[in-house]
């Protein structure tokens, strides 16, 4: 243990599972519970000795008042048009949450139609979803508090700002969408939890509902639900001529999903099974009276189009509209009787339109190399708008005249900084299969590739996730101190396609963990940095990847910032909504999955006696995605096991989860905190 810091005492207890055989000890199973008083005591005491150390850094202030200057700036979302009115987002710089607007003309001044930061006097409930009604006359938004993944639904009346009496409980992944004849809407329920267990407690069984407007939900008619299938789960979205009900029927987080439709124009229509097997991804696209169009993956990993009759469904019926490329599609929509195409080409965004026949008709020509997202609209729409972003370029937003092919900015924020003063790039390097992975790397120019450099990797894979090009202030603060931020596209992610995607699933998982750590060898290697100057990250399925790389290779890194991890993986499907991850990672209770899951799970893989690099683990009381017993667990574990000088601690957020809606005073808090962290444990020198 080191000298530096004396860390609360974690108490062990005698829990030993047996699994396939093996006898597998669990002493921490107590701060599983994070409502007893024995988890409340632990967690102040491993803050007090957490904060103690963070304030002693002198430059966290400094960083902090950075981070808060440059945020402040105006941030805008991607408008987007329902009858006559326009909608978006705007942050005027530090408020907590984005304010939603409303206007009848883009030249109009616009109107606030919900401000989120008048719910709470911290920002701590944020607006987790949206629709508005055909006639833009109604809109149902989703709360969320302290970050939670359960949502509560309200909708209120445009014209008059005035919330109506509606008020859906107990609802978790799933979006509203409206009838035609603006009476009512779909959405997604679970059956109502344990008040006292309701962040811990497992999520199976949800069911799909019809809400009409001003009734109890009480009232809901149930439209589907499958009693004999706990873990499926139902999205309902009604098509642009309100006469279908498109059902996705998904399954844990694979990407294979079913789909089913119900006819809207005949009182009592039956749900019909259009895609009963659980064989690709089926994205719906749009329809033209009986042809529904999909994105899919079936037999093109990296996405194709296709049209299917739904009155002569057979498989060999189904028509390719456009085929499969070498760059991934992630989307497809449709705008002026066109299909916009969203593709990936090296995770950099190009967007291509063809018509509905198939034909390329044009290239979008985009502001540069980065990501591009929005274009959305009606069928017979000829005006859109879209985000452009880049590792330097701050989102701006486009309007794109679908006939013309035109962008014009709409609007474009003022950062206090000059992109000129930075460099990206992109790299290939070999994995230790002789894969080539890509790898962003961004800077100030004229780095001296010394390795000297302080270097920030930050990485993912997992889940069919796509990393692309974005701008951040956080990264951009990291870079300003002569960092060095780097992400690779790792196996697991949806780069290129689902066969990217499946090599980094399940029994292969550990090609993930090694794409990451040889990225790091080859920044080590090019003379970007050393092992001394290295810091690793990421959040989530990211965390997971921090928490076995650090344990895989204690020596490669100077320090790690797990983030709301996954870092227990023989028991990460008993909480919450962690049964849905089995089709990425597998099971315990599977003994081959076991085998593979014992061989990386970071909780299992740290050894006693290891100087393990300075960790900074971050979680949230209010986390019910990842639970924060995975973070608790592994930094008792981690501060047992810990023979070394470096700080070893872990940061808990109180009224906070897994990270969407996050205030933004928080927001920057951490992050100061972090910089702070790596500053302190990298020796940076600040100016």
């Amino acid at each position: 243990m080191s000298p530096k810091f004396s860390y609360p005492t974690t108490s062990q207890q005698d829990v030993t599972d047996t699994y396939h055989g093996v006898e597998i000890k669990d002493p921490y199973r107590w701060l599983e519970n994070p409502d007893s008083e024995e988890t409340k005591a632990w967690i102040t005491a491993q803050n007090k000795v957490t904060f103690d150390y963070l304030s002693t850094i002198s430059a966290r202030e400094k960083i902090k008042q950075r981070l808060t200057k440059l945020w402040d700036y105006e941030k805008y979302g991607t408008p987007f048009k329902k009858a006559e009115r326009y909608f978006y987002f705007k942050n005027n710089g530090l408020q907590n949450q984005s304010v939603l607007y409303t206007l009848k003309n883009l030249e109009d001044e616009p109107t606030i139609l919900l401000d989120p930061n008048t719910l709470s006097e911290d920002g701590t409930i944020a607006l987790s979803g949206l629709s508005v009604s055909e006639n833009g006359q109604y809109l149902t938004y989703g709360l969320s508090t302290s970050g939670s993944d359960w949502v509560e639904w309200k909708v209120k009346e445009i014209e008059t700002g005035n919330d109506l009496s509606d008020h859906l409980k107990w609802t978790k992944f799933t979006g509203t969408s409206w009838t035609k004849d603006n009476q009512g809407f779909f959405y997604s329920r679970y059956n109502e939890p344990n008040e006292k267990t309701k962040l811990e407690d497992t999520n199976y069984y949800q069911k799909l509902y019809y809400h009409k407007l001003g009734t109890s939900q009480d009232n809901d008619v149930l439209i589907y639900d499958r009693p004999d299938e706990k873990e499926w789960g139902f999205s309902g979205g009604v098509t642009e001529d309100g006469q279908y009900l498109i059902i996705s029927v998904w399954k844990g987080t694979d990407s294979k999903n079913l789909v089913f439709y119900k006819d809207l124009s005949q009182k009592n229509a039956q749900v019909v099974e259009l895609i009963n097997e659980f064989e690709a991804d089926y994205s719906f696209i749009d329809n033209e009276d009986s042809i529904f169009y999909f994105r899919t993956d079936l037999n093109a990993p990296k996405g194709k189009v296709i049209g299917v009759n739904i009155n002569n469904s057979d498989k060999e019926n189904w028509t390719e509209i456009i085929p499969e490329t070498e760059e991934t599609l992630e989307g497809v929509g449709i705008l002026n009787n066109q299909f916009v195409c969203d593709y990936l080409q090296d995770a950099k965004s190009a967007i291509k339109i063809y018509d509905l026949q198939g034909n390329f008709i044009r290239d979008v020509s985009l502001p540069g190399i980065g990501s591009a997202g929005g274009f959305n609209g009606k069928k017979e729409d000829t005006e859109t708008f879209y985000a452009f972003t880049s590792f330097t370029t701050p989102t701006t937003i486009y309007r794109y005249d679908m006939v013309t092919g035109e962008s014009t900015i709409f609007r474009q924020p003022t950062v206090d900084f000059n992109p000129d003063d930075y460099e990206i790039k992109q790299v290939f390097y070999e994995s230790q299969d002789g894969t080539k992975i890509p790898m962003f790397i961004t800077h100030k120019k004229e780095l001296q590739l010394d390795g000297n450099n302080p270097t920030y990797l930050y990485g993912y894979g997992g889940f069919n996730v796509s990393l692309t090009p974005s701008f951040s202030i956080s990264n951009l603060v990291w870079m300003e101190m002569g960092g060095v931020y780097a992400v690779p596209n790792l196996r697991g992610g949806g780069e290129y396609g689902e066969e990217w995607h499946q090599a980094g699933m399940k029994d292969k998982k550990q090609n993930v963990f090694d794409d990451f750590i040889a990225a790091a060898e080859w920044l080590i290697k090019n003379n970007y940095t050393s092992s001394q100057k290295l810091a690793i990250g990421g959040g989530s399925n990211g965390g997971l990847l921090v928490g076995a790389c650090m344990t895989q290779k204690p020596n490669l890194f100077a320090a790690a910032l797990p983030a709301v991890g996954v870092l227990d993986m023989l028991r990460f499907h008993q909480f919450t909504i962690g049964w849905a991850w089995c089709p990425e990672y597998g099971s315990s209770e599977n003994e081959e999955d076991f085998k593979t899951l014992l061989a990386y799970s970071p909780l299992h893989n740290l050894t006693s006696n290891t100087p393990y690099p300075a960790t900074m683990i971050t979680t949230a009381d209010h986390d019910d995605r990842v639970v924060p017993a995975h973070s608790f667990k592994f930094a008792a574990a981690l501060q047992k096991a810990h023979n070394g000088e470096k700080p070893v601690l872990i940061r808990i957020e109180t009224k906070a989860g897994h990270g969407a809606g996050k205030p933004t005073t928080k927001v920057i808090e951490e992050i100061a905190d972090k910089w702070a962290f790596l500053v302190d444990n990298l020796d940076i020198n600040m100016i």
